[in-house]
């Protein structure tokens, strides 16, 4: 049996070393190594997005990999695909260490300076576990050995520009259209989520901070059942408790989440921090919003840089979405993306706070008129990311259940006497 190999060694030295001694090994298949955590991750996803058996066999840790810590690469990649097999590269060969590794999911440690029997001996038993897991699999191991839910992070370029309500507003329409979704407030010192929801409830994300290893149980008793069907973790009520939130613990955290809900939506704020940050660079899609004013988009462009600066994510990687969007401001969408970098999503929100005033004010935001033009539009962003799943029979189409009209889009049909001038026409 050919064994498929993929290295992540973000060291070139080291890279073509570990290259070198795997192209000597019998039955090994080896991948060209990928340079850091998020290229890994992003590879294997996609793999696993084609089918079990496009994933490796055997993953390969070297302990200088970044920017994700190697123990904590090594644990996400155990959740999100244990139908592979991952073993640790490291010097530092200790019992301690060792353990450390098993915790983490790992099914073996090599010690530098490499030695062919041992790679060999230890790239045999992971291989040789991880195929017999995908035959326990059997016919659904797909989905199991996939990436999981989708994570999408809701991050403000200045504080004030609307994250919580569209954070919110993602996580309501993916939840009513029949996702399982949860949404997590990591804005640890101003979390506004509870507010919004109209949430009494003492456990929050902090909870979590100090547990290696989150069970069901444990993230049962933590996270609050909302009326609505969503799963809420909070920010913690007492904001300096923010400190105690790591970036480990939101790596476990999430990865808990996106393996039992098809949709986690996290709200980031404005303020960066390591703990968010992870969200960030951990999510599938990283959502910044803005509004159209100079002062938005200028934050906007400085933290996008930053992101880029701390490899957190890419500018291209990133989607902008424009809220409080009038079409008479004079800074528009193709100017945001031209200056930011980003993507800008292609749903705007339009500026109508009358709309969601009241819903505010009572704390009932998933009460929030259907008709409302900012709900509509919020929802269609929803669409647009793909977090909600599509309606069933032809009469329910452009609407989710349990909200009837919420996003029903109506769209003109062309009269045949309609001419093709390029001039923008009003609905029927």
């Amino acid at each position: 049996m050919v064994t498929r190999i993929l290295p992540a060694v973000g060291d070139a030295d080291a890279a073509r070393s570990i290259t070198t001694l795997l192209s000597q090994l019998p039955d090994a298949e080896p991948a060209m190594p990928v340079g850091d955590s998020t290229q890994l991750i992003d590879t294997l996803a996609r793999l696993a997005g084609e089918s079990l058996d496009e994933l490796p066999e055997v993953v390969l840790v070297y302990e200088r990999i970044g920017p994700v810590p190697a123990l904590e690469l090594i644990r996400e990649v155990s959740l999100r695909f244990p139908a592979v097999g991952v073993v640790l590269i490291t010097a530092d060969a200790t019992p301690g260490l060792f353990s450390a590794a098993m915790d983490s999911g790992a099914r073996g440690l090599v010690a530098l300076p490499l030695s062919y029997e041992e790679l060999a001996n230890r790239v045999q038993a992971a291989a040789q576990w991880a195929s017999g897991v995908r035959r326990h699999l059997g016919s659904g191991g797909d989905s199991a050995a996939g990436p999981g839910g989708v994570v999408v992070t809701v991050s403000g370029a200045k504080g004030g520009v609307g994250t919580t309500v569209v954070a919110t507003q993602l996580a309501l329409a993916a939840q009513a259209s029949g996702q399982s979704t949860a949404l997590v407030d990591l804005d640890l010192q101003t979390g506004d989520i509870a507010s919004y929801l109209d949430v009494q409830f003492r456990r929050s994300v902090a909870d979590l901070a100090a547990i290696q290893d989150i069970t069901p149980r444990v993230l049962q008793d933590v996270v609050f059942s909302h009326e609505t069907g969503i799963s809420l973790l909070l920010a913690p009520s007492e904001g300096e408790r923010g400190e105690e939130v790591s970036d480990r613990s939101v790596r476990q955290t999430v990865n808990s989440l996106r393996s039992r809900h098809a949709v986690v939506v996290v709200d980031c704020g404005s303020q960066m921090s390591t703990a968010n940050a992870a969200a960030v660079e951990m999510a599938d899609t990283a959502l910044l919003v803005t509004t159209p004013d100079v002062v938005s988009v200028r934050a906007t462009k400085r933290l996008v840089r930053m992101w880029t600066r701390l490899q957190i994510r890419k500018a291209e990687e990133t989607l902008t979405v424009v809220n409080r969007y009038t079409r008479t401001a004079e800074i528009q969408p193709p100017l945001i993306q031209k200056i930011t970098g980003t993507r800008v999503a292609g749903l705007t929100v339009p500026a109508n706070f009358k709309e969601l005033q009241g819903a505010v004010d009572a704390g009932r935001m998933h009460e929030l008129d259907a008709k409302s033009t900012v709900k509509q539009a919020l929802w269609g962003l929803a669409g647009e990311l793909a977090l909600v799943k599509a309606a069933e029979g032809p009469a329910k189409q452009g609407k989710f259940r349990m909200d009837r009209g919420a996003v029903g889009v109506r769209r003109r049909r062309p009269r045949s006497d309609d001419a093709d001038d390029g001039q923008p026409r009003k609905n029927s």
